[in-house]
């Protein structure tokens, strides 16, 4: 699916610009953003994208104006920072409520969701993505819905509140202490490149279906605990100074313990994960190297 009028939200975060700049020069694109939204990610191929502004124009004139084939659906809050709870719902529910009611009036052939595999218990951030699923899924008779259930992506320049750029932050400044759980729950990481082409791999497939809900889960092929993961961290950053807390915190409530997947699915389509957890790893501490302050 390529050469396609593709409308993008969450364009400004560190999924949707990384997505952004590998599929804007083979399609139409927009995207839709908030007029508190940093377009530092992108803006230097701002003339290759319409951009919408939700202050400026509701969900309805921009489906009406634009006339979206594909909706690849981004934006997220994980409702860190202490923001209020209405902000995530209006992140990861209303919004793509309001944009699958709209484009399913105006014809929309394909809506690709971002997920997560967390438990809906977990947090506010979990509970609405899971609510948005089960909305998604009536839409289903209609428009083809493409649910893509990203496990722990990471990468240069990701967000320093996520987990693995938190850490390498934290060991890169040689802080004093980190806390962290018992480390024992098993995760799952894949490289920004892998999951950007799960989604491209998405949008090239000639889906024989026209309607229908689908789950894709996208991955890497081995997973491993929190403990080793900062442990091979704190040797990857060359940090002999801080000291791994573990047991400081305790789990949340409904932790995942283990977070394997299949991700045949996926691996249908012609996708692999092709970034090793230590290439990965070792990329990204390089490139925040050269921006550490």
């Amino acid at each position: 699916m390529t050469g396609k009028k593709i409308l993008l939200t969450g364009a400004t975060g560190f999924l949707g610009s990384n997505i952004l700049k590998q599929i804007v020069a083979d399609n139409e694109l927009a995207i839709i953003t908030r007029a508190s939204s940093n377009l530092k990610r992108i803006s230097s191929l701002a003339h290759q994208f319409r951009n919408y502004v939700l202050e400026q124009s509701d969900t309805d004139s921009i489906i009406q104006s634009f006339r979206p084939e594909v909706i690849i659906h981004c934006a997220t809050d994980y409702g860190r920072k202490a923001v209020p709870q209405i902000q995530v719902i209006e992140a990861n529910l209303i919004l793509p409520l309001k944009l699958l009611h709209a484009a399913g009036q105006q014809g929309l052939q394909l809506f690709i969701n971002t997920d997560t595999f967390l438990d809906k218990g977990i947090n506010h951030y979990s509970l609405s993505k899971k609510q948005f699923n089960e909305w998604f899924h009536t839409y289903a008779n209609d428009i083809l819905c493409i649910n893509m259930v990203l496990e722990h992506f990471y990468g240069p320049f990701d967000d320093k509140t996520k987990f693995v750029s938190f850490i390498i932050n934290e060991l890169l400044h040689n802080k004093p202490e980190i806390q962290l759980t018992p480390g024992t729950q098993k995760r799952n990481f894949i490289f920004i490149d892998d999951v950007v082409a799960a989604f491209q791999s998405i949008l090239r497939h000639n889906f024989k279906q026209s309607s229908g809900f689908f789950d894709f889960f996208v991955a890497s092929e081995r997973t491993i605990s929190i403990r080793d993961l900062v442990v091979q961290l704190q040797l990857l950053c060359g940090n002999e100074q801080t000291r791994l807390n573990f047991g400081a915190l305790p789990f949340r409530p409904n932790e995942v313990m283990d977070s394997s997947v299949d991700i045949s699915a996926m691996k249908s389509l012609g996708w692999a994960p092709k970034v090793d957890l230590e290439e990965g790893l070792r990329y990204t501490i390089e490139m925040e190297k050269h921006t550490k302050h």
